[in-house]
């Protein structure tokens, strides 16, 4: 398992609701969360690993010893809170060494399913909020750099098309790309 960089196109796409979660999911979704505190990051959504389904995994403390703080959400649905947005410094792991500021909203309220698909509904504030809003844009085939302002998309332009670079030069197969994510979609959605 890795994660896929952009501009993969499972990145772009809308993710599919789950209706099943079977051992094997479970053992995926599980071995997201090494994966996650390797590359040094705080959330994961399930196409940054080329799943096109609806989940995503996160623990605003990026340590693994805070178990406490890891959270599955399967299925989310998220409603942004009250209060002034607040712009903050996001980065990304589908977008290695770019960093940029995103407004968003300081609360949300995300109801979904957990990993042994009880319901569940959570009240984030601040740091998390910011969290859940990023990897729930990821299920809906929105980057962080889609939320950009000008000054900001024109800070990362160069950086982003190096990447789309590197993906044109590693010669990726869209066909083959597009016929498993079809076969993943077919498995469980």
């Amino acid at each position: 398992m890795e994660v896929v960089k952009y501009p993969h196109p499972v990145l772009k796409m809308v993710c599919k609701p789950l209706k099943k979660v079977d051992a094997e999911l479970k053992a995926i979704i599980t071995e997201m969360f090494p994966l996650m505190y390797e590359t040094k990051g705080v959330g994961l959504a399930a196409n940054q690993v080329g799943l096109p389904y609806r989940f995503f995994i996160m623990n605003e403390t990026g340590d693994p010893a805070h178990k406490e703080k890891e959270f599955v959400f399967i299925n989310p649905e998220v409603q942004l809170g009250g209060g002034r947005p607040v712009a903050g410094e996001e980065g990304c792991l589908s977008f290695p060494k770019i960093y940029a500021d995103v407004v968003r909203a300081p609360k949300v309220t995300i109801t979904g399913f957990n990993l042994d698909g009880e319901p569940v509904k959570m009240v984030f504030k601040g740091f998390p909020a910011r969290i859940v809003q990023h990897e729930f844009d990821h299920l809906n085939g929105i980057s962080f750099v889609n939320r950009l302002d000008e000054e900001e998309s024109d800070f990362v332009e160069d950086d982003l098309a190096a990447l789309e670079r590197k993906y044109t030069d590693a010669k990726m197969d869209e066909a083959a790309i597009q016929k498993e994510i079809d076969e993943l979609l077919a498995l469980r959605t």
